[in-house]
């Protein structure tokens, strides 16, 4: 019997992760679906078309130089608007983090926790001074969490910090699979 259970964990673990990412994408795709199935014909993909269409479009547009005015005075309505501007700050900032020209988690260090300890751990400097609070010594670092869309900002002595020289990519993929995926 518990090699049956063993066979059928070994295959959980395999059939899961696969089939989960299945099930997400066509999710995906039918929530796409559902948002023209008023048409009056059904092609299965044509939801996902469109809003890669309609999204680059978007973006053409907003690049602009007749556009662009328009953009910062809709998003300074956004910041000054109560609680909107929690919601489409936080937004923006997190999308701003991870792509587009302002990338915050480009700079991937190792820094040691602790002087009396050889205990280390990987993240991302986001802030290269802190001046602003009077601590030129320090720095912030962000250290996702394994398995979770959290973490936690730590300032840290420049000392403690060293600069790795691999994709940031790389390093968030490693931190988040909780060590498990391959380095280099």
């Amino acid at each position: 019997m518990r090699q049956y259970l063993n066979y059928f964990l070994s295959g959980f673990l395999i059939v899961a992760p696969i089939g989960l990412t299945i099930y997400i994408l066509f999710a995906l795709l039918r929530w796409l679906n559902d948002l023209f199935a008023g048409l009056s014909f059904d092609v299965p993909g044509l939801g996902l078309v469109v809003a890669v269409v309609l999204i680059t479009a978007v973006g053409f547009v907003a690049k602009s130089f007749l556009v662009r005015p328009f953009l910062i005075i809709t998003e300074r309505l956004l910041h000054r608007t109560p609680l909107v501007s929690i919601i489409y700050s936080s937004l923006k900032d997190l999308f701003d983090a991870f792509v587009g020209d302002n990338q915050k988690f480009n700079r991937p260090v190792l820094v040691r926790m602790s002087s009396s300890e050889q205990l280390f751990k990987m993240g991302f400097v986001t802030q290269p001074s802190m001046a602003a609070i009077l601590r030129d010594d320090l720095l912030a670092v962000y250290f996702p969490h394994s398995y979770n869309f959290s973490g936690e900002l730590v300032l840290v002595p420049v000392e403690n910090v060293t600069y790795l020289e691999l994709p940031s990519s790389e390093i968030m993929k490693f931190i988040v699979s909780g060590g498990v995926s391959r380095l280099g």
